[in-house]
């Protein structure tokens, strides 16, 4: 399992300017076991790669400067859905190519799986702020489609990983499902460590 993580982190955080959470870290280490626990013997997802990814998109999204790193053509981070999916169309929106038609597609699938598994009370907090496009994206659709889009460039550098988007937009449910679980669990966890004596009466 190891190994398999190590050899996907290109293809699970391709680009990233930020520093890596490396491998050894206790971090890492617990999304990844909490991950292959929950998908592997509830969800009935037993996709290593698929796995893999999702670790590192829990432990780098950790850091909300990886979760808000995708900005507009004026250097504004972007938070809406609907902005992004603007910012993605290299006919009528902003990509400047096709290969930064990838990039945002890539981060709105990675945006809207993190947001829908770990913490899907706050989609409709973001709905309730006003001008905002998202008002009228299905968050799960916009990340099916994205990723299916990110599966459709297969050629040179992107053909190995090519696959593993495609397998991520047909099983988008799945793994919302899967990460539920995980919120559910770590949310336990954090209870578990609080003393009586901490709680305010």
């Amino acid at each position: 399992m190891a190994e398999r993580m190590r050899s996907m982190r290109g293809c699970a955080w391709e680009a990233k300017e930020m520093g890596e959470i490396g491998d050894r870290h206790p971090l890492r280490q617990l999304m990844g076991e909490k991950i292959a626990e929950h998908f592997g013997n509830e969800v009935g997802l037993r996709d290593e790669e698929i796995w893999a990814y999702l670790t590192n998109l829990l432990t780098e999204f950790c850091d909300a400067r990886n979760v808000y790193a995708l900005k507009n053509v004026r250097g504004r981070s972007l938070d809406d859905v609907g902005e992004m999916l603007l910012e993605s169309d290299p006919v009528f929106g902003e990509a400047a190519s096709f290969d930064r038609e990838r990039q945002v597609r890539k981060h709105i699938g990675d945006f809207t799986l993190f947001f829908s598994g770990m913490f899907p009370e706050s989609i409709n907090r973001f709905r309730l702020r006003r001008q905002r496009l998202e008002s009228m994206v299905d968050w799960v659709h916009a990340g099916k489609e994205s990723y299916f889009i990110v599966s459709q460039f297969d050629q040179m550098e992107y053909r190995k990983v090519a696959p593993l988007f495609g397998r991520l937009s047909e099983q988008f449910e799945s793994c919302v499902f899967g990460l539920n679980l995980v919120r559910k669990e770590l949310t336990e966890m954090q209870y578990a460590l609080i003393r009586p004596n901490d709680l305010v009466m």
